[in-house]
């Protein structure tokens, strides 16, 4: 496999493929594209480290659901090898139409592709290719029942921003097609480059979420159920915030005790307890971004004091944050550094053997 970690001068730059059809969503296609197209810029003394291909479903021009016309570069039928492919959500993907297209092309030399990354909606495209079984996904909150019960062999998760499993990305859509697209990057160049890239969308890197500690998945009823349905991304959006039971009742205009019962009955666990694992899941992201420390993070995800952060951190992962942090960026440091010695050239000494230089 290509050794994507050396510089773009060293190596030919990654070819990426990101599907265009018609009643494509536009920020679903444009933000992994200008994510890609933001490294390029930002080393401009440097040959391009991807090349980003718009590929047409079928035809090359096709119109977004706002009325966006785009004209795609290749089409499936005559896109070049492709490193990754993204796929982007929209009404048009979840046709008969899309699906069998997109099937057909998969079966006859897809796989290839080193890796998928569906945004949103796009899901349906790899669920309904039968390439899902038994894999963990995301998408958008509004769709996820839905995926669940269309492809009950898929395991949906309701609340990551992102996830990776095996060879295959999901995302929920919005900006987390961008922060999808970052750990992307972080896998191909590092999390220097990453990073650079974040900063310059202003946007924060992000690891994989729900990989592990996920909450149960839930099944609403039709009725009142239906309001807690956007529940979980709501919540992810103001970990910050007060949510308490009697707000959470509150936005979805229920009794707090009905509301207790009814949340209990979803998600098979207690709004307290929902809050926490979201709060502390969030909080180890944060947790391996150099210039936050313990008290900035413990404050940022809505924990009243730092020790009560701590305590909770260390009954849920059995370790303290510090710790945590500290055993996690000194193994990234430590395969980095292996890394680098990996690649190290080496040159003749004087004798005519050859020593690492």
């Amino acid at each position: 496999m290509t050794d994507y970690s050396k510089t773009s001068s060293e190596t030919k730059p990654i070819v990426v493929g990101v599907l265009g059809f018609d009643g494509v969503t536009t920020l679903d296609l444009t933000g992994p594209l200008e994510t890609f197209a933001t490294v390029n810029r930002s080393e401009s003394d440097r040959a391009p480290r991807y090349k980003v291909i718009v590929i047409g479903l079928d035809n090359r021009s096709f119109a977004s659901e706002s009325g966006v016309v785009f004209r795609a570069q290749k089409t499936l039928e005559t896109a070049p090898p492709l490193d990754t492919l993204i796929i982007p959500g929209g009404l048009g993907i979840r046709s008969d139409h899309a699906n069998r297209t997109f099937s057909d092309w998969l079966n006859r030399g897809g796989t290839t592709v080193r890796r998928m990354a569906a945004v949103s909606t796009g899901i349906y495209a790899l669920a309904h290719a039968g390439v899902l079984k038994g894999r963990q996904v995301t998408t958008h909150w509004r769709f996820a029942q839905s995926v669940a019960r269309k492809f009950p062999e898929v395991h949906v998760n309701y609340t990551a921003s992102f996830l990776k499993d095996g060879m295959f990305y999901s995302c929920a859509g919005g900006t987390a097609a961008i922060e999808m697209t970052l750990s992307l990057i972080e896998e191909d160049y590092g999390v220097q480059v990453a990073l650079s890239v974040a900063r310059e969308l202003v946007v924060e890197l992000r690891p994989p979420g729900g990989d592990r500690h996920q909450l149960e998945s839930f099944d609403y009823q039709v009725g009142p159920a239906e309001r807690l349905a956007d529940l979980p991304a709501w919540i992810a959006a103001h970990l910050r915030g007060n949510l308490s039971v009697e707000a959470l009742a509150k936005r979805t205009s229920l009794c707090p005790r009905h509301f207790g019962r009814l949340f209990k009955r979803i998600f098979k666990t207690t709004p307290a307890h929902f809050v926490e694992q979201l709060r502390l899941e969030e909080a180890r992201r944060r947790l391996l971004v150099p210039r936050h420390n313990v008290d900035s993070v413990a404050a940022s995800v809505g924990f009243n004091s730092a020790d009560a952060f701590r305590r909770a951190f260390e009954r849920c992962f059995g370790v303290s944050p510090s710790n945590f942090r500290s055993r996690v960026l000194a193994e990234s440091a430590n395969w980095a550094a292996a890394k680098t010695r990996k690649q190290e050239p080496s040159v003749p000494d004087e004798s005519g053997s050859r020593i690492s230089g």
